[in-house]
């Protein structure tokens, strides 16, 4: 699907091309978008932007070969600039939290569509609290989380709720989401996010902005809550649930669930889409599924006491920092190829009806999950 007509000198700008995420993102949209797709591909370094040009080209030498722009992440008169010339604008640079702001917001006031792969919560909250009423009136529209984090279980979540609306002819009371098999291994700029947003963010911010239905555009009719935990749960993670099986803490739960109740909020007030709203008494959560109940306990500390170190401590940051892969690196091609994962959810129905009535989905993906991430933000080829 072609680009909606426009003004501006780009259809389409990767900024940060020469990064790890960066450079998969080129090579994704060479391979497979519209072969006189007007795009662009930006960064600080002109000869290092040279080098992801010349080898597009060798990619797919029948397709219009980006153009160059330059730009630094600190410099708001060159997001500015930048933004103003494109219809659309996916940026790679992270961790968001440090280096993702001005592009928010040059896109907002540009009415520049805008599509990053961050799964940083708390900074997603504070670009939407600054941002979201001038990207309204631009026309801007704003997608963060389009990565791992957080369109699959947002897709999935969707596809049930519609199932539940055109099979049961019901709203949704809940959704459980499954990370059902999992096998990769994270960037080095994917690690370094999850320790920099310690670094800005205090305690007080990280608590507000994971509230339940926090980055939701409306708030919940009822009392906004999540889905209820025994103690052992808490204590141990691993628990079991019905047609999904045993499963612990999932470490992607914090950034989807925010992103997936936002979605409910826009739902609920776009005219056009008000049919799909998932309904009032709407809950979520997600899950992982381990290979046992020991390895599930083990994941599940992993997770609580991980982040209380690295939360609480400093130190403990700057020795993880040491330890991890930089930034701008990541599998190899032949460890990437190797990648899989399968997502499994079930919703139930918010009405009178047998209890063994729900809806499942099931989602799969086999080979890398970085290049994976790049089929979540343009499934059209496109923005229409």
């Amino acid at each position: 699907m072609p680009f909606k007509e426009h003004n501006r000198q780009y259809d389409l700008v990767v900024f940060g091309a020469t990064g790890y995420t960066g450079r998969l993102a080129a090579e994704y949209i060479t391979a497979n978008f519209p072969v006189n797709l007007k795009w662009a591909i930006a960064g600080r370094s002109e000869s290092k932007l040279q080098a992801i040009v010349d080898d597009c080209q060798k990619l797919n030498s029948d397709r219009n070969p980006p153009a160059i722009e330059t730009a630094t992440v600190d410099s708001y008169d060159e997001m500015s600039a930048l933004a103003k010339k494109t219809f659309v604008m996916i940026t790679t640079v992270g961790p968001y939290s440090a280096h993702g702001e001005y592009a928010v917001k040059a896109c907002a006031e540009a009415g520049t569509h805008y599509f990053d792969v961050t799964g940083e919560t708390p900074w997603v909250y504070k670009m939407i609290k600054k941002y979201e009423k001038t990207a309204k009136e631009s026309g801007a529209i704003l997608i963060p989380q389009m990565g791992l984090e957080s369109a699959p279980a947002d897709l999935c979540t969707w596809s049930l709720a519609q199932t539940l609306r055109k099979q049961l002819n019901a709203k949704t009371r809940d959704v459980i989401i499954s990370i059902y098999n999992l096998r990769a291994a994270p960037s080095g700029g994917t690690v370094s996010t999850v320790l920099t947003i310690f670094d800005h963010f205090t305690l007080s911010e990280l608590a507000e902005s994971g509230k339940p239905f926090a980055l939701s555009p409306v708030p919940h009719p009822g009392e906004p809550k999540r889905h209820n935990a025994s103690i052992w749960q808490k204590i141990f993670g691993v628990h079991y649930v019905p047609n999904l099986g045993t499963v612990t803490t999932a470490f992607t739960s914090a950034a989807d669930q925010g992103l997936v109740e936002r979605s409910w909020g826009l739902l609920s007030e776009i005219p056009s889409r008000k049919d799909e709203f998932y309904g009032p008494n709407f809950h979520w959560a997600e899950c992982y599924r381990p290979r046992n109940w020991l390895y599930g306990v083990i994941v599940h500390w992993i997770i609580v006491i991980g982040v209380f170190l690295v939360a609480t401590g400093k130190p403990v940051r700057t020795l993880f920092r040491n330890l991890v892969p930089a930034p701008g690196t990541g599998p190899s091609k032949d460890e990437m190829e190797k990648e899989e994962v399968e997502w499994r959810g079930i919703a139930n129905p918010d009405a009178e009806l047998p209890a063994d009535r729900q809806a499942f989905c099931r989602a799969w993906y086999y080979g890398s999950m970085y290049s994976c991430k790049w089929k979540m933000p343009a499934p059209t080829d496109g923005a229409s």
